[in-house]
């Protein structure tokens, strides 16, 4: 499945699946009696494909939530917006489909405005928080709608509670491994959204035609 790869076709589609089950390296080179290192370096290349995939052009319609999330250890100080130490992470979901995630340098009304240009049709119906940074949502055609969490949490339909399932399901699974290097952090994410937006079918049988289309960019 991968250049100059040492293991058999049959061994390196073990590991695959006990990826697809969730399974952490650690458990996987216990029931395969490998060394934790070699099944790292395969679960980084699943992570690589599974974060490639992600990024292809597809485009958000209809109805559809934005927020952004910080994630990273306790620490002392701010919270949310503004918090130091933090990845700020922003995020577009299309209520009862797919997410899609982006790490962002900032959360200024220019870094998202430019990620909702590129990812959302102009002509979808687009919920938020009362951050002041959606303002431009309105003066760039988007049918907008906030909901201020200060007062309540939905009215209706407005409200941005699909994005913070996301949230919470996303930094939930992420807590098991006790902390990820910065470096490492991205393609967590990106396999995270990929769990989600596939939540409901056999995460194994996806993953296979995932990781022969990038098997060949990988590295």
């Amino acid at each position: 499945m991968f250049k100059h790869c040492k293991l058999s076709p049959y061994k390196i589609k073990k590991i695959l699946f006990y990826f697809s089950q969730d399974l952490t390296a650690t458990q996987t080179a216990q029931i395969m009696k490998l060394n934790r290192k070699t099944i790292n370096r395969y679960y980084k290349l699943f992570r690589q494909a599974i974060a490639k995939y992600s990024e292809q052009d597809n485009i958000f319609d209809g109805e559809v939530e934005l927020d952004e999330s910080y994630f990273g250890g306790k620490h002392k100080g701010k919270r949310g917006r503004g918090s130091e130490n933090k990845i700020p992470v922003f995020g577009i979901l299309k209520r009862n489909g797919r997410v899609y995630t982006q790490i962002i340098p900032n959360s200024a009304s220019k870094t998202l405005m430019e990620i909702v240009h590129s990812k959302v049709d102009l002509d979808s119906i687009v919920y938020t928080d009362s951050f002041r940074a959606y303002n431009n949502l309105s003066l760039s055609g988007y049918k907008h709608y906030r909901i201020n969490h200060s007062k309540e949490f939905a009215r209706g339909k407005n409200h941005i509670n699909g994005i913070e399932i996301f949230w919470g399901y996303c930094k939930m699974r992420l807590s098991k491994f006790n902390g990820l290097k910065s470096e490492d952090f991205h393609l967590h994410l990106k396999e995270s959204e990929f769990r989600f937006n596939n939540r409901n079918e056999d995460l194994y049988k996806i993953l296979i035609p995932v990781i022969k289309e990038f098997r060949d960019v990988l590295v």
